[in-house]
């Protein structure tokens, strides 16, 4: 059905039966149930702080296991699921932003004790590195994060990041 007929159809229903298929939609459909709990009542903050701690946890991990500490996953996916997520509620730019940068954060606070020898990781996060930027740039929020943004930069010349000209080049395309 195209956005056309669906307009059409709806139309031609009347407020309460409009009522009953949303009511119905909210029922059965989580995301829609989701949504509409966002939108009446948006916890930004709450939400903000349990994605920080999932993604915090991804690297610095708070459950123990019987052997003792379990280990680090550190798996980008964390995040970006919680980025997608809060891109469709309409959660404020500044907080996705926010996000973007902490997850590159916590990775670079990791990776500051833990030698990390695996080439997807630095790929992985320029790819967020560059998604951030690209994000902030498009939102118009730039001088709000550019401190945080150079700081991620610094630390991978700091950590002697073997892509670090990649963060370099996308601070130089943004002309600081």
């Amino acid at each position: 059905m195209s956005k056309r007929d669906l307009k059409k159809y709806l139309s031609e229903l009347n407020k309460e039966q409009l009522e009953e298929q949303i009511i119905e939609l909210y029922e059965k459909f989580s995301p829609v149930k989701v949504y509409y709990n966002f939108v009446f009542n948006p916890k930004e903050e709450t939400l903000l702080q349990e994605c920080k701690l999932k993604i915090s946890n991804e690297y610095f991990p708070i459950k123990k296991t019987a052997r003792g500490k379990s280990k680090p996953k550190m798996r980008r996916s964390v995040a970006q699921k919680y980025i997608k997520h809060f891109t469709v509620l309409g959660v404020d730019p500044f907080v996705i932003a926010d996000v973007m940068l902490y997850n590159v954060e916590i990775a670079q606070a990791y990776s500051t004790d833990h030698p990390i020898k695996q080439e997807l990781f630095y790929k992985s996060m320029f790819n967020s590195f560059e998604q951030a930027a690209k994000f902030i740039i498009a939102n118009g929020i730039l001088n709000e994060f550019k401190k945080r943004l150079n700081a991620i930069q610094g630390e991978t010349r700091i950590q002697k990041w073997h892509n670090e000209a990649d963060f370099s080049t996308i601070m130089e395309r943004m002309e600081f």
